[in-house]
């Protein structure tokens, strides 16, 4: 089957970009002798794990208990949940996959959260394996002060049943950075930061076998990775998106597209094509180096966006792509954020060129718990 005999809209991968996507980074990891560990949350499917952990990954990162479950049932033995976990229902979950066997490391920020994981673990004769967030300029979860990072390893050197791994941060500032130099800028000083939270736990006799930092707009800019550093963590750049190709200069690297068909053409300026929020997502991206004009950028049309969504809808409003395409046409969009855009499909498929060459099952789609 050719790509374009599919129905729209369908999520559609590139096979030859995805693997130079992967190969790059892991090359890049290897060439800093720092581990690379794959975010799945952009891809959400176990077979890429798989592939990204053929190539080199040690291991892999989720955003989701839901997620770990897959990845672990699909032989993955090494697995960090990338978030901060709470509540005994999660707990169990964990519990359960780390008695087959699997590696599992989980997300931890405060004493109140320590405190929770200690009793859950000891009720069930268990150790739980963490690993610290620390803050580093995104403003979301994660420690703050080196005080407060102090409080809570004094309070973790009295538990029994957690196990302090090490250290992780996530640099997603730099997708508001202004340039290149404030993105390297970016990455230096969440790195110094993170190895500065490690040299206390260190002296407070933690020795933080992991020190993971990432985000992708960094990575892809070259950035110096400093000696401490232990492992790449970003997701992004399997597949990359209108956003990141603003970031990077170039949409040759934007391995995901989503193809859809126009279905009207009523006036000379405007096209409606048959995907909206359901299938794009509605999300922009206005400010720094990732900002990108509209909701979605037309792969073979240089210039053109999408101008508007509505559920069902995405609205182009272009003279001159009105004029190149005609009802029933199929056109391929790179959306402007991938990760939650692949949340909303059941599969998506592989091509090479413009075969076809195999239907990929999103296995983590709506693992949101």
């Amino acid at each position: 089957m050719k790509l374009w005999e599919l129905d729209t809209p369908s999520l559609i991968i590139d096979e030859a970009i995805m693997l130079d996507n992967i190969k790059f980074v892991q090359d890049f990891a290897d060439k800093h002798h720092v581990n690379l560990r794959p975010h799945t949350k952009t891809h959400k499917m176990s077979e890429l794990a798989l592939l990204q952990e053929k190539y080199g990954a040690k291991g892999v990162a989720v955003a989701k208990v839901g997620e770990a479950e897959v990845m672990a049932a699909s032989g993955l033995k090494d697995i960090f949940i990338a978030n901060e976990i709470v509540g005994e229902t999660k707990w169990e979950r964990i519990r359960a996959i780390m008695k087959k066997g699997v590696k599992l490391t989980f997300g931890l920020d405060s004493i109140d959260q320590a405190e929770q994981v200690e009793a859950s673990f000891a009720k069930a004769g268990m150790t739980a394996q963490v690993l610290v967030e620390i803050e580093v300029g995104e403003i979301r979860s994660g420690v703050n002060e080196l005080e407060e990072f102090a409080g809570l390893l004094d309070y973790l050197e009295k538990c029994t049943h957690i196990q302090l791994e090490g250290l992780f941060s996530h640099d997603g500032n730099s997708y508001g950075a202004k340039d290149i130099a404030a993105v390297r800028e970016i990455a230096v000083n969440a790195q110094r930061r993170t190895l500065d939270f490690a040299q206390l736990a260190r002296e407070k006799g933690f020795p933080c076998h992991i020190i993971s930092y990432g985000a992708t707009p960094t990575i892809m800019n070259d950035v110096e990775i400093l000696p401490g550093i232990t492992e790449l963590r970003l997701g992004t750049y399997i597949f990359m998106d209108a956003s990141q190709a603003e970031a990077i200069g170039t949409q040759k690297r934007c391995a995901a597209t989503v193809l859809a068909t126009v279905m009207s053409r009523p006036t000379k300026d405007r096209v409606i094509l048959d995907v909206g929020a359901k299938g794009l997502t509605m999300q922009s991206r206005t400010e720094g180096i990732c900002a990108v004009e509209g909701r979605g950028s037309m792969l073979d049309y240089p210039g053109v966006h999408i101008n508007n969504m509505f559920d069902e809808h995405a609205i182009v409003y272009s003279e001159s792509f009105r004029e190149a395409v005609k009802l029933g046409d199929k056109v391929r969009i790179i959306p402007v954020h991938i990760c939650p855009v692949v949340n909303l499909y059941h599969e998506a498929y592989l091509v090479k060129g413009e075969d076809v060459v195999k239907t990929l099952k999103i296995d983590c789609q709506g693992k949101l718990r």
